[in-house]
């Protein structure tokens, strides 16, 4: 088998960097424009995998929800539905919009392969509602059908565009190759290997239990520094009595 050029350039070019601007994560981010990616099969036949988070709890990048992701109680869920019920009740918009930052959301994930970066192996992409419902018509649409087969699947051009307007949301638009093509060049990538590499996308999330969910959003309430980015709404729920979070907390929760 001749050497693949292209893999020996990333392995020069990682060297000369000491792979600054790369990753060995799995998780992976489109660029500006377009590029091409390939959904990958999955063991259980669903690549489309969907979980909830929170977010806006402090520093904390995403919160998995242990509510609407494992049927167990929820702090935040509660926290933030009480957080509506008193501004409704009083009329507060303020306490709304703080409710609205804590709400649950959900974010789909799939297993791929970016085109031209095979040799990079399996990464998992992250995107929103309408990517997720495009993929799903593709799938039902006889002319594509399993996007996902290793024989007779369909590459995805996916175009992500940022917008220059501060405060926009990026875009993302998916479009399928006509036509239908292998998964992979076996001088290019292991096929075999790709497959059985394919992660439990589950397991790349740290599950949190009700009593550390407790802990963070205590945390997050009571942070001197997360202070400065709430409104003074939350802040005196926090505050409420000098004996501490956990019966500020309470009697907030407990207050009809």
């Amino acid at each position: 088998m001749a050497i693949n050029i292209e893999a020996m350039r990333a392995k020069l070019t990682a060297s000369k960097t000491g792979n600054k601007g790369q990753s060995n994560s799995t998780k992976w981010r489109p660029n500006q424009g377009d590029q091409t990616i390939r959904i990958l099969p999955t063991t259980d036949g669903d690549p489309f995998k969907e979980f909830h988070f929170h977010y806006n709890v402090g520093k904390n990048p995403g919160i998995m929800c242990p509510k609407r992701n494992h049927g167990e109680e929820c702090p935040i869920c509660d926290f933030a539905s009480k957080l509506w019920k008193e501004g409704v009740e009083n009329d507060d918009v303020s306490l709304k919009t703080e409710a609205k930052k804590l709400f649950v959301r959900k974010r789909y994930y799939s297993p791929i392969v970016v085109r031209g970066k095979e040799t990079e192996g399996v990464k998992v992409w992250s995107y929103g509602k309408t990517a997720y419902e495009t993929l799903l018509g593709y799938v039902l649409d006889p002319d594509y059908g399993d996007v996902t087969d290793p024989d007779t699947g369909t590459d995805i051009v996916l175009n992500y565009d940022i917008p220059g307007t501060p405060g926009s949301f990026p875009k993302t638009t998916l479009k399928p190759r006509r036509r239908p093509s292998v998964l992979c060049d076996e001088a290019v990538a292991d096929c075999n290997k790709l497959i059985e590499s394919v992660p439990d996308i589950g397991e790349l999330f740290d599950r949190k239990t009700t009593e550390d969910v407790q802990a963070l959003l205590d945390d997050f309430l009571s942070s001197e520094t997360s202070s400065e980015n709430r409104s003074s709404e939350t802040t005196k729920y926090s505050k409420e009595k000098s004996s501490g979070i956990d019966e500020a907390f309470d009697n907030f929760m407990n207050n009809k």
